[in-house]
């Protein structure tokens, strides 16, 4: 790996209540920026995630669950519960979700200048907390961004506003990833392909979409890659798309394309270099479905998946 890389994650824990028919509910740590921060740390990296807590059992659950992996985590003076959300789960493991979320971010305190910076989900839309969110992806632009808008319909608000600050978060970034769920919400009388294209159009130098179980594509200056998803036994898919992105940000700085001297390099990135990023990617979101909860690889399970001895 090469020299360590400061890593910002920017967003929401949630507590995750998973319910499924007979059984007993169980409590997983989740929010999406939680989720790709706890991915990256698993992978051999020390991100910062700058959050919100609140002083319950839940709370603690999440940070004692980030902080044993390695991610430090750093939150504002908000006062409130922890974030949660019912997670319902059919008899194929997909997941629902019913959320009663807060979001009101302070101004983002660093003590050190970050290499890379991600957001995503519902961090960048529900105020007035995602105003924050903004002006720090606006005040860090020497780093290297990523950003997942990783839609959640409760939480979005009227459509338009939510995707002119979806879009908004888009230019300002050089990697985006979003699903194909996303993008027909946003946009659904469109492909998802088309959106892609407009988003790539818009200044990204990477644009990631993730098919389920048909696997993700990637749209970048010199064209199009797709890349199948590993055939598993899926226990639920909670996470999995977060754990696709902390894969193609691991994969991304194990090729040097992260950090504010990458950022030439990241927007002429090769195909072969997408393709890899993309296997990365889809096989750390096919650990995570093989079990229970947002539980991604760590770099054995990873090269295993991807058959590297």
């Amino acid at each position: 790996m090469p020299d360590r890389l400061e890593l910002l994650v920017i967003g929401e824990c949630v507590a995750d209540i998973v319910r499924q028919p007979d059984r007993a509910d169980r409590v997983h740590p989740g929010g999406s920026p939680a989720n790709v921060a706890y991915g990256l740390a698993r992978l051999g990296h020390h991100p910062t995630l700058h959050t919100q807590l609140g002083a319950d059992g839940h709370g603690r659950l999440i940070r004692d669950h980030l902080t044993a992996a390695g991610v430090e985590v750093r939150t504002d003076d908000a006062t409130g519960p922890t974030p949660s959300a019912v997670v319902t789960l059919d008899g194929q493991g997909h997941a629902t979700y019913a959320f009663d979320v807060g979001w009101t971010l302070g101004p983002v305190p660093l003590d050190r200048v970050p290499g890379h910076v991600h957001t995503g989900s519902i961090a960048a839309v529900v105020e007035p907390g995602a105003a924050t969110v903004l002006a720090a992806l606006e005040s860090l632009r020497a780093a290297t961004i990523s950003y997942d808008p990783n839609v959640r319909p409760e939480l979005m608000g009227d459509r338009a506003p939510a995707v002119a600050r979806v879009e908004r978060c888009v230019a300002l970034s050089d990697v985006v990833k979003a699903s194909d769920e996303d993008l027909r919400w946003l946009h659904p009388d469109e492909e998802p392909e088309r959106i892609a294209g407009r988003w790539l159009a818009a200044g990204p130098a990477l644009v990631l979409v993730t098919r389920g179980e048909a696997g993700a594509f990637a749209l970048f200056p010199g064209g199009r890659i797709t890349v199948e998803a590993p055939a598993v036994e899926v226990a639920d898919t909670v996470g999995a798309g977060d754990a696709f992105m902390s894969g193609t940000l691991h994969a991304l700085a194990a090729h040097g394309l992260l950090g504010p001297d990458a950022r030439d390099r990241l927007h002429a990135v090769d195909r072969d270099t997408v393709a890899d990023v993309l296997r990365h990617a889809v096989a750390s979101a096919a650990v995570t479905v093989s079990r229970a909860g947002a539980n991604p690889p760590g770099p054995d399970e990873l090269r295993t998946a991807l058959g590297v001895n």
